[in-house]
């Protein structure tokens, strides 16, 4: 167990103070990796244990490609069984549906499966590179390679077939299978090249060259390949039972799992119908836990990534607007004084502007504290704060309560970051859900669009209809794809499009539909519903009402348990309000017994908050209350003024890097664990005065 007054994340390391003082001065450069320079190869062994930037290209990239490497074996493998040519039927004839294949040339099947091969070949070798079980610098030089030839063979022989032997217009067409083939490279390309960013990344020293996965993207990959291999294979017993071709079972399958069901494609037997009862519940649940794990890594990255950087930079910029207010206030203060006994000013040796908010100093300097005696334990706080602290006691001891109004603005202002961190990550989320849907809305009409523009005479705003009503997976059936080259667009677009709405419509119940629920309850609680308390929770927004009501309430039960023979008093029952400051001063004056049985009652409070929701958060004045109760157990009463001198009432900085509210538990739990160590340290205390006591008696 820690020290109780720091808490989780501080850090006393020379590193962390040194990049402190750096981000306080206003022109100091960004330390940066011992050993790692700009745009130079920097290759760090596994057991690197130094910062690590670039997080996209080290997290997302990888399982990227993890996710549609899969997806381009299914599409490679529909390219290998269908002939890439059709005849048209001569009684509909320009009509894709109801053209059928003639066979290929046997060079084209022969590097067809070539490229197959060395498709699956690199997905087991991205496999290995994460299971660890060929090293990195092998194992994905060799995947971003084989997906290459995979890519450069497919290619190869499209155009060769577009060359040689292309389709004779207007009797015959490219078939389904060309148009698989022709996406299968199209992702195969992508994930090469993404993969080679993240190999830049690892030679540039951004990151090490292990993969850290965490269950759910071990799960993501896990579910991703269970997903397609129950694709392809419905689509291989479908195309048995129904004498389907294996492509237009695909489309059937991806049309069944994402529960969209145009209608054009349906079981025509009894044995096809009964398969669709085990094998949609299958895929359903599948894709559920797929598009689940999806959300929980987005999730991750960005609570990781992203808000921990907008936190980061509300915090920095408010430690340094701090900073350069305390110190224009001590400038100002000490010539104020000067003039006020008609001394001659101090000149000031270092510049500030009062407009535009800008200071050089010497924070070395202000943080070196006056020598103390060898007993006293050293701060734990880090520099900058200690600095602003001796800085505001230039000349003067001030009173408690004066700290505690100082520090409180600090809380407050770490109080504002909170809330606009926590409304900053459900907005955020939503924000690019709305991009991505709007996204794939827009182009994947394009795509439909140019596809079925011959087919069907479909308009860019029928696409878009269309789109929207695949991506709500409505289904009404009176458009679906029916070019050779919209089913393959329609299977890849539909796999990440349905799954980017689920997302969407999950973000919005975070936000929107949480927000309109809220509503809904409040209009109940005010109309047909009326609830408990509900006037209690008006007059908290207007203290000098509620008080005046208390206390006419106060005197009237008063009056009551008087006239029943009662005492007067309060109840048992009756839960204690916050503290103010005046009563948390008042706790120096207390003997350890009595800030013992208040500790024992604040264990029981903070016990019964872990239970609210949402999680209890503590105002200012309690959280001085706590660290009075945390630090009596450990220090005396001398003690405990020269640490509220040294490092504030509470013993760490509200917008500091060692605030408990960046911690990652909850504050309940913060407060808590610390709690019960210092009524461990007093109940030790206590045996081992009375084992003194019994000793000298025995003498």
């Amino acid at each position: 167990m820690g020290t109780t007054d720091s808490p989780p994340g501080s850090s006393d390391s020379t590193d962390a103070s040194t990049s402190t003082l750096q981000r306080v001065r206003c022109k100091a450069p960004t330390p940066e990796i011992p050993g790692k320079q700009k745009w130079k190869f920097h290759l760090r062994p596994d057991d690197d244990d130094q910062p690590q930037d670039w997080w996209f290209c080290s997290t997302a990239i990888p399982l990227l490609a993890a996710c549609t490497g899969p997806l381009a074996n299914v599409m490679s493998i529909a390219a290998l069984v269908t002939s890439w040519r059709n005849n048209y039927n001569p009684a509909n004839p320009g009509i894709d549906a109801d053209s059928t294949g003639f066979p290929d040339p046997r060079w084209c099947l022969g590097l067809n499966g070539a490229s197959l091969a060395c498709g699956f070949a690199g997905n087991i070798f991205l496999l290995f590179n994460f299971t660890r079980r060929i090293r990195y610098i092998v194992a994905l030089p060799v995947t971003i390679i084989l997906w290459y030839f995979a890519t450069g063979i497919l290619i190869a022989i499209t155009a060769s077939m577009d060359e040689y032997v292309p389709p004779h217009r207007p009797d015959q067409t490219y078939s389904q299978g060309f148009w698989h083939a022709v996406i299968a490279a199209i992702l195969y390309l992508v994930s090469s090249m993404i993969l080679m960013l993240n190999m830049l990344g690892y030679f540039l020293g951004h990151y090490p060259q292990h993969f850290e996965l965490s269950d759910d993207q071990r799960n993501l990959i896990l579910q991703t390949m269970m997903f397609f291999c129950w694709l392809a294979g419905g689509a291989a017993v479908f195309a048995k039972v129904e004498g389907w071709s294996f492509v237009d079972s695909l489309y059937f399958c991806d049309v069944t799992v994402l529960t969209v069901g145009f209608g054009d494609f349906y079981p025509t037997n009894d044995v096809g119908r009964g398969l669709v009862f085990p094998y949609s519940v299958g895929g359903i649940i599948i894709l559920g836990l797929m598009v689940s794990s999806i959300r929980g890594f987005a999730q991750e990255l960005g609570s990781t990534h992203v808000v921990k950087s907008h936190v980061e930079k509300q915090r920095t910029h408010t430690l340094r607007r701090t900073a350069t207010t305390d110190f224009e206030y001590e400038k100002l203060k000490a010539h104020a004084l000067a003039k006020l006994h008609h001394k001659k000013p101090a000149p000031i040796s270092e510049p500030f502007n009062l407009t535009q908010r800008t200071v050089n100093f010497d924070v070395e300097k202000a943080i070196t504290p006056a020598p103390r005696e060898s007993h006293q334990k050293k701060s734990k706080v880090g520099p900058v704060t200690a600095g602003l602290r001796v800085l505001r006691r230039v000349g003067s001891r001030q009173p408690k309560i004066l700290l505690m109004r100082q520090e409180k603005d600090r809380f407050d202002a770490m109080r504002k970051i909170q809330y606009d961190t926590h409304k900053f990550k459900r907005y955020s989320a939503l924000t690019m859900s709305f991009i991505a849907f709007g996204l794939l809305w827009c182009v994947g009409a394009v795509g439909f669009w140019r596809a079925e523009s011959k087919s069907q005479g479909l308009s860019y705003f029928q696409a878009l209809y269309f789109c929207y009503v695949s991506l709500l997976t409505i289904g009404y059936g009176d458009l679906s794809p029916k070019s050779n080259a919209g089913k393959p667009l329609f299977i890849v677009w539909s796999l990440i499009a349905v799954p980017t709405m689920t997302i969407l419509i999950s973000d919005m119940g975070d936000t929107v539909i949480a927000s309109f629920k809220r509503g809904t309850f409040k209009l109940a609680d005010w109309t047909v519903l009326p609830k408990a308390g509900l006037w209690r929770e008006l007059l908290e927004k207007y203290p000098w009402l509620l008080l005046w009501l208390q206390k006419k309430s106060q005197k009237a039960a008063e009056k009551r348990r008087l006239a029943a023979g009662m005492p007067v008093g309060q109840e048992e029952d009756e839960m204690d309000p916050a503290p103010t400051m005046e009563q948390v001063s008042e706790l120096d004056n207390l003997d350890d017994q009595a800030l013992a049985g208040k500790l024992a009652i604040a264990i029981r409070h903070t016990a019964n908050h872990l239970k609210d929701d949402p999680p209890r958060r503590y105002c200012y004045e309690e959280w001085a209350e706590y660290t009075r109760l945390i630090r009596f157990s450990r220090l005396s009463k001398e003690e405990i003024e020269l640490a509220e001198e040294e490092q504030g009432i509470v013993g760490w900085d509200w917008i500091g890097e060692d605030s408990p509210m960046l911690a990652d538990s909850s504050e309940s739990e913060w407060v808590l664990d610390r709690l019960c160590e210092s009524l461990n340290r007093y109940m030790r205390r206590q045996g081992r005065r009375v084992l003194a006591k019994d000793r000298s008696k025995d003498v």
